[in-house]
């Protein structure tokens, strides 16, 4: 199930801010969407496997200082599908920016959760975060800031439940959490199979520029031309095999399918399973 947790307005030019200006101006023309400003979605998915109920991401929470009111939806969008806190077992995370890890941070939300609850999340990625590099990001001012504290507040709340893995781990039959780093150096990104079919949830591996400019760097990129490998690769996997995929920031549900288109991808959403 794909959770939303809102959406998150952002500068236009943090999709792309090695791109040509009048370029990015053509692509945000051609889709239709305002020039100054953006909103990315947010995305969560849950999965159920045997008796575990795993929240994969855990949204924005609450980020006063940033002004995020649309945000942070994803406990009232949990509660409205009938999925308890108390009945998540396992916490997988792609990484540790804020929009991911800071639902888990709100008022509340610890007490609520099981004790023997366990967080997945790759060991480079909690590295990482011990004295994070922000020299090759592009971020509003603030958000370094934010990314910081929230990374900081998560760890010293919720490590005794951390599950490292160092390339791959099996969270569950039919569910495995795989390093990809770029994106930031522990990023990882989550497969799922069941009856012979898969589907992969990218994370912040793939923006909405993605599939024509795989090229095109994100402002919260750490390392955006390892990003960029990371995309291209992913992007010709999922295309080569014809799974779905889900990923953060991708317009809500987020599912559909990958077909290579000359020399770039092409994104072909899923028709709504009335």
């Amino acid at each position: 199930m794909v959770i939303s947790d809102g959406v998150l307005p952002l500068p236009t030019a943090m999709l792309a801010h090695n791109a040509d200006p009048a370029a990015r101006a053509a692509w945000l023309q051609q889709q239709f969407l305002p020039q100054d400003a953006f909103d990315w979605p947010l995305n969560a998915v849950v999965v159920r496997s045997g008796r575990q109920t795993i929240l994969i991401d855990a949204g924005l929470g609450l980020a006063p200082d940033l002004h995020l009111p649309r945000a942070g939806q994803l406990l009232q969008r949990l509660a409205a599908a009938d999925i308890d806190l108390s009945a998540v077992t396992d916490v997988v995370l792609t990484h540790m920016h804020m929009d991911h890890v800071g639902g888990l941070l709100i008022d509340g939300v610890k007490e609520r959760l099981r004790a023997d609850l366990r967080i997945h999340v790759a060991e480079a990625e909690v590295a990482f975060w011990a004295s994070p590099d922000f020299s090759r990001t592009k971020m509003p001012d603030g958000f370094p800031d934010a990314l910081r504290a929230t990374a900081k507040n998560f760890l010293a709340a919720y490590q005794q439940h951390l599950r490292t893995f160092a390339d791959e781990a099996e969270i569950a039959p039919g569910v495995v959490a795989r390093r990809t780093g770029g994106h930031t150096p522990g990023h990882a990104v989550v497969q799922l199979s069941s009856g012979g079919e898969r589907l992969t949830f990218a994370g912040d591996a793939v923006f909405p520029v993605s599939f024509e400019r795989p090229d095109w760097h994100n402002g919260f990129e750490h390392d955006p031309d390892e990003a960029t490998r990371v995309r291209i690769r992913l992007l010709r996997e999922v295309a080569a095999t014809g799974e779905p995929l889900v990923a953060t920031h991708l317009p809500f549900p987020s599912i559909g399918r990958v077909a290579i288109d000359g020399d770039a991808f092409r994104w072909v959403p899923a028709f709504w399973d009335y």
